[in-house]
């Protein structure tokens, strides 16, 4: 791969990392919930979802999902009913503050894993960067070192990102200031979700 075609792949990463969505509305609920760890959880698994539509992209499941309508709309649709349910859960959450300090109690590593995980699987916005942006950058005669230096491009880079943000969220002044406004962190995350899923479906 030749290092022009990697460094255009570096910058697409990295804007595609930094744009706001649902991903980084899970990155901040689970740290201000559970704290930096949660939110470096949260991220590397994240990294992990997005580690795998790279994979399946390089072995040429792209093409296969692009040539099958339905199976790219399964994905859509299914991501739509997960960020759904995440929006329903942001606004029934019980955020009295009297529970604020339990909330490392209430926030397992095992949900920040299992949501870090599927918000990244069940994003439709990923599956249309890999079929439409990253499939550009595969060169059909790539060894597998190439391969692997693309995924690991793609993982690293939306790793590193949100495990900064976790980092910074995770500073006691302002983690105490995020948690004594937890129910508006919420209810904001809830509204986000809900119109990140009226995009993806309209």
């Amino acid at each position: 791969m030749e290092l022009t075609a990697w460094l255009s792949l570096v910058t697409l990463c990295i804007l595609g990392a930094m744009t706001p969505g649902p991903s980084l509305a899970m990155v901040l609920k689970h740290t201000v919930a559970g704290g930096r760890l949660n939110g470096v959880v949260t991220s590397i698994m994240h990294g992990l979802g997005v580690s795998l539509y790279a994979v399946l992209t390089v072995l040429g499941m792209a093409v296969i999902i692009k040539e099958t309508p339905w199976l790219f709309n399964l994905i859509k649709y299914a991501g739509a009913g997960f960020l759904l349910w995440l929006a329903f859960k942001a606004f029934t959450a019980n955020s009295s503050l009297s529970n604020i300090h339990q909330s490392n109690q209430s926030v397992s590593l095992k949900q920040s894993a299992w949501q870090g995980f599927m918000i990244a699987f069940l994003n439709p916005k990923l599956a249309i960067f890999f079929l439409a942006l990253f499939s550009q950058f595969i060169d059909a005669q790539a060894n597998w070192q190439q391969k692997a230096l693309m995924v690991a491009t793609v993982g690293g880079i939306d790793t590193l990102w949100y495990c900064l943000i976790a980092a910074i969220l995770s500073h006691s002044l302002l983690l105490d200031r995020l948690r004594n406004h937890i129910h508006w962190v919420e209810k904001a995350t809830g509204v986000a979700l809900i119109a990140i899923t009226a995009r993806v479906l309209l």
